[in-house]
């Protein structure tokens, strides 16, 4: 049976584009003043859903080393159930993030985005957009592709 080839393999000029726009929305939620662990709790939510076993591999463990507890990445499926165990903040980025990576159809704009409004600022929710709309499509990326599980 023939291997579907890796897609940043395939062009790897494309690959590089990707990588320094990864680059610089790391720069971005710096500069907005985004928390590395809520980058990583969104980046984790977004794999589970979209079911990509390679970057949950990856954004589990740099989930851990931001400062998610293990018992928050353990619950994170039902955090809308989870009492206190989320802060406002943080349920405010796992809304937006189930509602982009979902696009509920008939549903235009789900109202996340004006929700967060009253937890970050513009530029913090367009940042946290940025990254939700980044960590899905790498998840079709190493989906499509084929790419393996990591080893921790």
């Amino acid at each position: 049976m023939a291997r579907v080839p890796y897609l940043d393999k395939a062009f790897p000029e494309v690959n590089q584009v990707w990588n320094e726009v990864s680059a610089k929305l790391k720069e971005v939620y710096a500069e907005v003043g985004l928390e590395m662990s809520l980058i990583e709790l969104v980046c984790v939510r977004s794999s589970q859903m979209n079911r990509c076993g390679t970057c949950l591999s990856i954004h589990v463990p740099r989930a851990l080393e931001a400062g998610v507890t293990q018992r928050q990445i353990d619950i994170l499926p039902s955090w809308r159930e989870s009492g206190d165990e989320f802060s406002a903040q943080e349920k405010a980025a796992l809304d937006l993030t189930e509602q982009l990576v979902r696009l509920p159809e008939g549903v235009r704009n789900s109202g996340a985005g004006e929700r967060a409004l009253t937890f970050f600022n513009e530029q913090q929710v367009a940042a946290l957009e940025w990254c939700i709309i980044m960590i899905s499509a790498n998840n079709r990326v190493s989906i499509a592709s084929h790419h393996p599980v990591r080893k921790y």
